[in-house]
């Protein structure tokens, strides 16, 4: 199961996951051109620094895709890197769509036959939870796993996860469900009955008190929860505990993710740079 084998990756390695965001300014510190080979370098450095030493890696798909065809055919030599040192990897992707093309997105990154294939995706679900379901099913039917965008920290997505839905489905201020809170459910209702569940969310680790805010936990979904926003985001160990609470720390429930922390190291410095915090988010669990 995607959900135990997580929960055994964190337990051995520790919470942390790092992504692998090749901007522009880190591949210029690094030493690197601004192309597809610089990105390839970075990327397979990094997974090959970072293997045994973190519980997974992110690759933020965009940063690839702007490279065209090279860029793609980098993402898949790395999601193959990762196969290879079995190093968890979850592929920042966001995708929400509906009906077939929903399909089609699910068997381009879920189906172990494509060569984008990953252990586990992100997805949008603002065309609506349900049109995730292909992505859901495909995850079951090949053990993968997936996390679904809830509660984000950019301030402009207050709008929509924050809102509340009336009984009629309308909308209003102070009365009703959370689109967030809703999204929680739908995932909780996915992982019912299972120890650890393969649906996750992505929590940004700075919201502070957002979600009880609105009345909810979202420890409740029964999976693990991305947590982005550690390190260079402003996110630390105070942070952690008041989004998630002591509870869901301990449980290991929490995969705290961070980026230019790690990567700002520099290929010399990543594996220290992240052994460092993981020691620190290691001792808050």
């Amino acid at each position: 199961m995607f959900g135990t084998r997580l929960q055994e990756a964190m337990a051995e390695h520790g919470p942390l996951c790092v992504g692998i965001d090749p901007h522009d300014h880190l591949l210029e510190a690094w030493g690197l051109p601004r192309t597809a080979a610089g990105v390839r370098e970075f990327a397979l450095r990094t997974v090959s620094e970072l293997a045994g030493g973190v519980a997974a890696v992110k690759p933020q798909s965009a940063f690839f895709e702007q490279y065209g065809s090279a860029g793609v055919a980098v993402l898949e030599e790395t999601l193959a890197a990762c196969r290879e040192k079995d190093l968890i990897s979850v592929l920042d992707i966001k995708r929400g769509d509906i009906g077939s093309t929903m399909g089609a997105y699910a068997r381009a990154y879920l189906d172990p036959v494509s060569a984008l294939a990953a252990d586990s995706i992100t997805v949008s679900p603002y065309l609506g939870v349900g049109a995730l379901d292909p992505a859901f099913d495909l995850a079951e039917e090949h053990d993968r796993g997936v996390f679904v965008l809830a509660l984000t920290s950019n301030p402009e997505g207050a709008e929509i996860q924050h809102a509340r839905r009336t009984a009629d489905g309308g909308s209003a201020d102070g009365f009703g469900d959370s689109v967030a809170g809703s999204i929680v459910s739908h995932v909780a209702a996915r992982n019912a009955g299972e120890p650890a569940g393969r649906f996750g969310l992505v929590v940004g680790a700075t919201i502070g008190s957002a979600a009880r805010d609105l009345g909810f936990d979202p420890s409740e979904c029964g999976g693990p929860i991305l947590a982005p926003g550690v390190g260079a985001q402003g996110a630390g160990i105070r942070e952690l505990v008041e989004v998630f609470g002591e509870p869901a720390i301990a449980a290991n429930q929490i995969l705290a993710t961070t980026s230019r922390a790690v990567l700002g190291a520099g290929p010399q410095g990543l594996r220290t740079a992240a052994a460092a915090l993981n020691t620190s988010l290691t001792q808050l669990r």
